[in-house]
């Protein structure tokens, strides 16, 4: 999906950020948090303007765009954001002795972005070193990342061929979802007991594979039939769903048991230090 909400630590401090035209957003209100570690980050920042605008004639909200990022209530809303350069320019106008340090972080993070478009290889080799870390399997670790190359393969398919807001990509992915498991993904974060975290992140090695399966399904059908317009792509997607969906079924009739279960990788890590 687009606007997806990356979360990175600053002397740990959670710090939101989003990819905007192929560069790092960074919330504003995050970073006034990091740096001055105000009870009142909102009213901060709304100060903060009216100096800056009084002081030096600048208007700092035109530096930045309205970019929807994940809340703590899990929901998305339009936040002030900026790229690494205009974050320099906030930082600024910000007294606080923490300012150097975060500006180098600012910088390698944003440079980072710069390093993986030029060679994508480096943001897979980091994506498996974060998921190594928190404990997760090789064989898993390499089916999530082909996951996640099948996913962006089929938005990208999405994006060229008619879907334009968030919506659309949550109602073609409930489609899918739906059509392979039987839930959509609310429900199914519901029944692992999950709230922000990522549902696939949760996923067993079976779950990933229906799910790979429909979603490859469904792109294909887009190319082969030349879908466009959302209905198109909502058909298309419920039918590779059900591709999916129909394997899964015959699976479960062999095995004797469902693949869509509770288990989720948090459960799994409690179970092991309880052994």
């Amino acid at each position: 999906m687009k606007n997806i909400t990356k979360i990175v630590l600053f002397k740990n401090k959670q710090v939101r950020k989003t990819l905007h035209n192929n560069e790092w957003y960074f919330s504003v209100i995050d970073i006034i948090e990091a740096l001055t570690e105000s009870l009142d980050p909102n009213d901060y920042w709304y100060k903060m303007k009216i100096r800056v605008k009084n002081e030096d004639r600048i208007e700092l909200s035109t530096i930045c765009r309205r970019l929807k990022l994940i809340s703590s209530d899990g929901k998305k809303y339009e936040t002030d954001c900026v790229n690494t350069e205009d974050g320099f320019r906030i930082i600024q106008s910000i007294p606080s002795p923490k300012a150097e340090p975060f500006k180098r972080w600012l910088a390698k993070v944003g440079y980072e972005r710069i390093q993986e478009i030029e060679n994508p290889e480096l943001a897979t080799k980091r994506t498996k070193m974060l998921y190594r870390l928190k404990g997760y399997s090789e064989d898993w670790i390499e089916k999530r990342i082909r996951g996640i190359i099948i996913r962006e393969e089929l938005t990208d398919e999405w994006k060229n061929r008619g879907a334009k807001e968030d919506k659309d990509y949550e109602i073609l992915t409930a489609e899918i979802s739906k059509a392979t498991f039987g839930v959509t993904p609310s429900e199914y974060k519901k029944l692992k007991g999950l709230k922000r975290q990522n549902l696939r992140d949760h996923m067993d090695d079976f779950e990933l594979i229906f799910n790979m399966l429909g979603e490859k399904a469904t792109t294909e059908i887009h190319r082969v039939e030349d879908s466009k317009g959302i209905p198109k792509l909502k058909t298309d997607a419920r039918i590779g769903g059900n591709i999916a969906g129909g394997a899964r079924k015959k699976l479960e009739k062999r095995l004797g048991r469902s693949i869509v279960t509770k288990q989720n990788f948090l459960k799994r890590k409690e179970n092991k230090k309880l052994k």
